[in-house]
């Protein structure tokens, strides 16, 4: 979420900002926040005006009584402002949790070092790492590589319909010996505390880092079962983000705990929605598959150093790999919804003859840290 005094202040030059997004509509609705950013002055400046009266009848009174005057006059005004105010606190908290919904749907601004663009071809190269290999013979995708292995798409369809897949075999034991050696590296050399996350979460979780309210259509919630003892319903989610940044919601943390950095493997659930006919073959854009994710929390002065740093230890794992990549800095219209600046590690495939995402890391500054209530304490 965007800081609201920040809106305040520069109207415009955060509406400037956002336009450099990708968005054929308006991200923020301008007229409605003029609106009712108009009505809470006037309502707030009211409310100072009327307990200021109060306070000056509340003397009054008490000078009346002094005097052994009747008050009863002075009682009904001090009781007629009491209303007023009364009715202008459930206006203004009406108010406030509009503009906290219309804030809700409004992305990250961008970083003044991202490139700018409409799309993924407004990206731009920062470093390559390793060279293509050539091939005296027709290369193989990864699908044809795999059946012999255990990779097994039938099956998956059979049992959860399509874009799922079964691996059995010398393919699971690979998979399985991927995210421990992902693990393994982060904890060891990088010194990430590894965790185990629940695979299931409320709506508040993803609220917090940003999947919730304007992405509800790209994922799974559970439909059956008790929920939580309030009636909430569970979401899988759709990457550990959501569970490792959340741990520090709702907390004040202490500086000299600083920076936090978390690691874990888990499955992601994910819709895909708007994906039809996209990367159909194979293991691509699957409702279901597993990383190893990386979270940093830190200070703001310290949040570009970190992003740095971890886009160097996801290039730790390809280059130990032996995988020749390129390091991409997103633009403005190609970035997530809560980022401010993003890189992109694509992977070279020989089968398709191009470079494709395997890992991505963001800064989102105070943006998740602001609708988590997450927060630290300095001396």
């Amino acid at each position: 979420m965007l800081d609201i005094a920040l809106l305040r202040k520069d109207l415009d030059s955060v509406l400037a900002r956002l336009a450099k997004r990708k968005n054929p509509q308006p991200f923020l609705d301008e007229a409605r926040f003029r609106e009712l950013e108009a009505e809470r002055k006037t309502l707030q400046a009211r409310t100072e005006d009327l307990q200021a009266q109060r306070n000056s009848l509340s003397k009054q009174i008490g000078a009346l009584k002094g005097k052994g005057e009747d008050t009863t006059a002075v009682m009904a005004q001090v009781g007629g402002i009491g209303d007023e105010l009364k009715a202008s606190a459930e206006r203004l908290e009406v108010l406030q949790t509009e503009l906290s919904g219309l804030l809700m749907a409004v992305p990250n601004l961008p970083h003044d070092s991202v490139p700018v663009g409409s799309d993924e071809s407004g990206n731009v190269e920062v470093r390559r790492w390793g060279t293509p290999g050539t091939y005296a013979f027709e290369v193989k995708d990864h699908v044809d590589v795999g059946a012999p292995l255990g990779l097994d798409f039938e099956t998956g369809a059979k049992l959860s319909g399509s874009r799922f897949t079964f691996l059995k075999g010398h393919i699971a034991r690979l998979h399985r010996a991927l995210a421990q050696f992902m693990l393994d590296v982060q904890t060891q050399e990088h010194g990430y505390t590894e965790c185990y996350t629940p695979y299931l979460v409320q709506a508040k979780a993803l609220q917090g880092t940003g999947q919730l309210p304007k992405f509800e259509q790209d994922l799974f919630h559970v439909t059956s079962g008790d929920g939580d003892a309030a009636g909430n319903k569970w979401y899988l989610i759709p990457t550990s983000e959501v569970t490792l940044t959340n741990t520090v919601a709702d907390t004040i943390v202490p500086l000299d705990q600083l920076p936090i950095k978390l690691t874990g493997h888990t499955p992601c659930f994910r819709s895909e929605a708007g994906s039809a006919g996209r990367d159909t073959r194979g293991m691509i854009r699957q409702h279901q598959f597993d990383k190893v994710e990386m979270v940093q929390i830190t200070t703001p002065e310290q949040s570009y150093d970190a992003l740095e740093s971890m886009v160097g230890h996801a290039e730790a794992i390809l280059q130990k790999l032996e995988l020749p990549y390129r390091v991409m800095s997103l633009c403005t219209g190609d970035m997530g919804f809560g980022a401010t600046k993003t890189y992109d590690l694509e992977v070279w495939l020989p089968a398709q003859n191009a470079y494709r995402e395997i890992s991505s890391c963001s800064n989102c500054e105070s943006f998740q840290s602001r609708r988590m209530q997450a927060r630290f304490k300095t001396a």
